[in-house]
């Protein structure tokens, strides 16, 4: 089996990437300009490509997404501060954003030959995002299974939707995976904020992971804050 990766240029995704390619599965990478304002993530995933030696695949979305409106990823919306699963993380929210994507992969796939698409969702997704959840994850490889009968079988791949974050960030140590080349910000700046959903969660899978992390914040000790009543989620 071969597959394509869509790999954002984040810790889970360039995960999944190396996942792959250790397991001599990966047959290309995938990401998606869709405007978002931490559009620097797509340089990274990039890099993942060059260091694999695999294809890469940039899909230019914005023409669509322009017209999603609302999220603090796509819109003239401020990225709230706060752990992931604060209820202020649901402005991040991009409406049908992995349908739209995963849609597209499930085309790109057979016209190279692949057998399966990889998504990198995992439990800490769960939270807000409905498109990141088990059931929306089946029904959607039967929908393809149904979109390409007689024709196609793509196998819909995502290894970590039972896994935290920090199970992931252990999964990376272990492959050896560059982690201090992924990018997560939400704000898109010169160096990780610090503050944002995506940083306290990374800072705190880290934390989890007991393995070190390589990157640099602006702020380096709000994840601490965000986190205080919060209870381990692995």
């Amino acid at each position: 089996m071969k597959a394509l990766a869509i790999v954002s240029g984040g810790i889970d995704s360039v995960t999944l990437a190396y996942k792959l390619a250790h397991e001599n599965q990966l047959g290309g990478l995938l990401s998606f300009d869709y405007g978002q304002r931490h559009k620097k993530e797509l340089q990274f995933a990039a890099h993942t490509a060059t260091k694999l030696g695999s294809p890469h695949h940039l899909i230019d979305l914005t023409s669509i997404t322009k017209h999603l409106k609302g999220s603090a990823l796509t819109d003239d919306v401020e990225v709230p501060d706060g752990h992931y699963a604060a209820e202020s993380m649901k402005q991040t929210v991009v409406p049908n954003r992995n349908a739209i994507m995963l849609a597209v992969a499930f085309g790109v796939a057979p016209a190279h030959d692949l057998d399966a698409v990889g998504m990198a969702i995992h439990a800490g997704d769960h939270f807000i995002y409905p498109d990141c959840r088990p059931d929306f994850a089946n029904l959607f490889e039967q929908m393809e299974q149904k979109a390409l009968d007689g024709f196609w079988k793509i196998k819909l791949l995502t290894p970590f939707i039972g896994m935290s974050k920090g199970d992931i960030v252990r999964q990376a140590e272990v492959l050896g995976v560059p982690l201090a080349q992924t990018w997560s910000c939400y704000k898109g700046g010169a160096i990780h904020c610090g503050r944002c959903g995506t940083c306290v969660e990374r800072r705190e899978a880290f934390h989890l992971a007991e393995v070190e992390d390589p990157t640099k914040y602006a702020d380096q000790n709000f994840w601490i804050e965000a986190c205080r009543d919060r209870a381990p989620q692995n």
